[in-house]
């Protein structure tokens, strides 16, 4: 069945989309205002989109036609933390979804903790086995207080028990035993559940067919 998003209700498109790609990684981002008044809010519409240099982007949606607080606070500082969310979490993460008046500490609400950041003033998620120190880009307005955000990732934190090699930076991703958002209604998945595959070699690749002749 064919969907013309041009003629759907975004809210429409919204449910087609957020239903067909899955899963997505949740970036768990906490970000400050110019006080220092911390926010933490999940955000699925967000992955990694190169490797040099490290860039992630993260899509935001507005509030009542406005900003909402994260995408105002990184705006306000230049600079963020991307947390992952690993099952154990996935409660904690839960709690710092809802819509809370801006100014309120999530942090908190959850019973949450936080560390020091390396490279910039906002602090990370001290419970989250991974955490990306960002400053953002470039800021892509697409309306309704909407936006697309393009950032560099200046450091990454990784828990040891999840490091193999630091000298070759070799992680143990299964051991992060992280989840992903599935489609509207609160479904999430694990991500214990893989398969491999290797890149076929030269050898391996498929001559396609040779043209048919036409017809005499």
């Amino acid at each position: 069945m064919w969907f013309d998003l041009s003629k759907l209700a975004p809210r429409d498109g919204y449910k087609i989309l957020s239903s067909t790609v899955v899963p997505r990684p949740i970036a768990w981002v906490v970000s400050a205002d110019q006080e220092g008044r911390l926010n933490a809010a999940p955000f699925s519409f967000f992955n990694l989109f190169s490797d040099d240099p490290p860039i992630v982007c993260l899509g935001i949606m507005g509030r009542a036609g406005g900003s909402k607080d994260t995408s105002a606070n990184i705006r306000a500082r230049q600079e963020f933390v991307i947390n992952v969310v690993p099952e154990s979490l996935a409660a904690k993460m839960n709690m710092t979804s809802g819509d809370y008046a801006a100014g309120i500490d999530e942090l908190a609400c959850a019973g949450l903790t936080i560390a020091p950041s390396t490279r910039i003033g906002v602090p990370r998620i001290a419970e989250s086995p991974v955490a990306l120190e960002c400053v953002p880009i470039n800021f892509m307005d697409v309306g309704g207080g909407r936006v697309i955000i393009a950032a560099r990732v200046v450091g990454v934190h990784v828990a040891d028990h999840a490091v193999l090699d630091a000298d070759k930076c070799y992680i143990d991703t299964p051991a992060l035993q992280l989840v992903g958002r599935m489609h509207g209604g609160g479904e999430y998945t694990r991500t214990t559940d893989r398969f491999n595959m290797t890149r076929p070699t030269p050898d391996e690749l498929v001559t396609p067919p040779a043209p048919r002749a036409p017809d005499a």
